[in-house]
Formats: structure tokens, C-alpha cells, sequence
């Protein structure tokens, strides 16, 4: 059934659902997919019903435990999506295998002014400029308690913490408190099976203070003595020459620091801006296909380089199994998306599953993990 129903489920949505949804303001779909996935999440029916429609489970091939932590297979949500955790249910009946909520933030934060978000069809991007909307740490942590424990049954929960989006968090002492508060509330919730700190989103006050050796030393320092139970990941920038990367990996590797997400939305605007398809008025940082490249260059230099330190979470242009694939080849053990969901359909999470499995075989492999870094051996 699965099979069929997927593809069918794919035409409709390219040639039928995408021409509507596309029509109208993307801020507008955001809001109403929110309200829509949270209400339809509540019926069992539903969920199950996309579980064994969409969804594709094959543990035996994709499953992996990494520091603990057993994941059914390699492909979750990235942080932007569900700032709020508020599709936990939803996001695990249609195939994930893990989520990254969030960001959020130490205090309640509002966001940039609308709109958010500008889609760059041609590109296959979308220009966002959220700016860290969320209800805060404290309502967020109730809210995560509330759901059922088999929610996070067999589907990973990923924390996104980010500083508040506020003029008062802007230095440096001001920020690293606001981040540790956000750690410490969830450390007490004891919640959450992996934590990343985001450093690098581009789209708030003070902009990235954390991209320096320097200031991201005190950072983690501080964050050390919490000792938190969950592996700890750090979100990286894409917009660093690799000497620059590399200096900050110099410093994570120092600290109780699990790995790294590769990487964040990519700052590149004047290729699509010269083309004319992106008007230079339009505020945000872009995502999606746009940012594939150099999330696959970054990934493969660090894992060439600190494969036996650090583990890899890419994310970055992922539209297709292969796209996945390549991105596990050159070091990644998990990929996160969110943009190629938008432009090809929420069926499309299963599809990628399933298409892993099939070039899993194909290369001769008998589980994900042995594909990691196979395109990419270290010294």
C-alpha cells in the first residue's frame, strides 16, 4: 500500500496542492499548516492512517544508536519549522525519526516584523526572517511534559536553544546568561533526548556573537559546568571561510560537546538577487537548495578532519534520497530538512526513507551506518 499511495500522494501535491498553496502568501500557509497538522494530530485515525500511507520503516536498515540514543532512521525535522514543539504527534506519523524544534529562547520573543518568509520557486529556496518567534523556554518545557510518553517513542527529540531575540541580550555576559537559563530550565524539565545551541541565526539583534574562538570559549565553558545529560550539539554558520570554521571547531572539540549541525541558512543572497528573482528589499537569510553545496563542503571537511570527535548532523538542500545520501557519504550520521518538505510534499519524508534503502542495497550495504563517510575517507 505504501508505495502507490506515496506516489499518488506526490502527483497530487506537485500538480494539485502546490499551485494553490503557492498562490497565496507564505506566512499564510505556515500559520494555517500549523493549525491544521495540530488539530488533525489529535485523531489516532489520521495519524495512523499517515503512518502506514506515508511513513516507511525499516529499522533493520536505517536504524542507528549514536551515543545512546536509538533513532529508527536518519531523517528529522530542522529547527525553524515547529518553533513552539507543538507537532511532535504529526511530525512522527508521517516518517521522521527525529525532530529539531525551536529554536526557542530564555524569555517569550515575538519574531521580526512580518512577513517571515518569501519563497524563491526557480531556486528552490525560501527567504526566511522569522527571527526566533516563540513562547519562551518555560511554556515550552509544559507544553513538552504534556504530550503522552510514547510520543517520543521510537521519534527523537532535538532541543534548539537560541538566545532571545532582544535588545536585551546583546552582550556578551547578557547572552551567555540568557543562553544558560534557557539550559538550565531544561535540564530541570528533564526533557528532550539531544540539545543544539544555535548559534549562528543570523536574523537577530547583535546578529552572531558567538561566531569567534574567543567568545564561543566563554560560552561553552559556561555551559560545561551544567553538565547536562543530553548529548550536546552546536549549530554551525555556513557563511565562514573554512580557516574560520575550522577555528571554531578548534574550540568545540575542547568542551562536552557531542557534534555539530551543518549547517544554518546561508547568507549568499547576490547570485538570486542578480538574477532578479530575489529583490534586494526583501529581508532574511535563505534556505533549501541554495545553501546544498556549501552544507556539503563544510560537512565533508569536518568530517575528514574531526569524523572521530565530532558526529555530524547535515542539513542543508534536501529535496531526494540522494540528496541525503550524499550528505551521509561525506561524514553526516543524521539529515535534518525542512524547505524540500515545502516545495515537495510532507510524503516526501517516507519517499526519502525508502530511497535510502534502496541505495543502501544498491552500494551493498546492510545498515545506514555504514555508509557514513564512505565517499569521504579520513587521514
Amino acid at each position: 500500500m505504501y508505495k502507490p499511495v506515496s506516489a499518488a500522494s506526490g502527483t497530487v501535491y506537485k500538480h494539485v496542492a502546490k499551485p494553490i498553496l503557492f498562490k497565496m502568501k507564505p506566512d499564510t500557509v505556515h500559520h494555517r499548516m500549523l493549525g491544521s497538522a495540530i488539530r488533525l494530530q489529535k485523531s489516532k485515525f489520521i495519524k495512523g492512517t499517515l503512518d502506514k500511507s506515508w511513513a516507511y520503516h525499516n529499522p533493520a536498515m536505517l536504524g542507528q544508536t549514536l551515543h545512546g540514543i536509538t533513532f529508527d532512521n536518519p531523517i528529522g525535522l530542522s529547527a525553524g519549522l515547529d518553533a513552539n514543539f507543538e507537532l511532535a504527534p504529526m511530525l512522527k506519523a508521517i516518517g521522521f525519526g527525529l525532530m529539531e524544534g525551536g529554536s526557542l529562547t530564555y524569555q517569550p520573543c515575538e519574531g521580526n516584523p512580518r512577513p517571515w518568509f518569501y519563497r524563491v520557486p526557480s531556486a528552490k529556496s525560501l527567504v526566511v526572517n522569522k527571527g526566533l518567534a516563540n513562547r519562551g523556554v518555560d511554556a515550552i518545557m509544559e507544553h513538552i511534559k504534556s504530550y503522552p510518553k510514547d510520543t517520543f517513542k521510537d521519534f527523537r527529540l532535538n532541543i534548539s536553544v537560541a538566545k532571545t531575540n532582544s535588545p536585551v541580550a546583546c552582550t556578551e555576559d547578557e547572552a551567555v546568561a540568557d543562553y544558560l537559563g534557557s539550559l538550565k530550565a531544561i535540564k530541570k524539565a528533564k526533557v528532550g533526548d539531544m540539545i543544539t545551541i544555535n548559534l549562528s541565526c543570523p536574523n537577530t539583534y547583535a546578529g552572531e556573537p558567538f561566531t569567534t574562538p574567543k567568545r564561543l570559549e566563554h560560552l561553552l565553558r559556561e555551559v560545561d559546568k551544567l553538565k547536562l545529560e543530553q548529548p550536546l550539539f552546536i549549530k554551525m554558520p555556513s557563511h565562514l571561510e573554512w580557516k574560520e570554521f575550522d577555528g571554531l571547531l578548534k574550540v568545540i572539540i575542547k568542551h562536552r560537546v557531542t557534534g555539530v549541525t551543518i549547517s544554518n541558512l546561508g547568507k549568499n543572497r547576490e547570485p538570486l538577487e542578480k538574477s532578479g528573482v530575489l529583490p534586494t528589499h526583501i529581508p532574511g537569510k535563505l534556505s533549501g537548495k541554495p545553501t546544498y553545496e556549501t552544507s556539503n563542503m563544510l560537512i565533508a571537511s569536518t568530517y575528514r578532519r574531526y569524523g572521530d570527535k565530532l558526529t555530524i548532523i547535515g542539513v542543508g538542500g534536501v529535496f531526494s534520497a540522494e540528496d541525503a545520501y550524499t550528505k551521509i557519504k561525506l561524514g553526516a550520521s543524521l539529515v535534518e530538512l525542512i524547505t524540500g518538505m515545502i516545495f515537495e510534499g510532507p510524503q516526501l519524508i517516507g519517499q526519502i526513507n525508502r530511497g535510502l534503502v534502496d541505495l543502501l542495497k544498491k552500494d551493498g550495504l546492510a545498515n545506514i551506518s555504514q555508509a557514513i563517510g564512505m565517499d569521504n575517507k579520513r587521514p
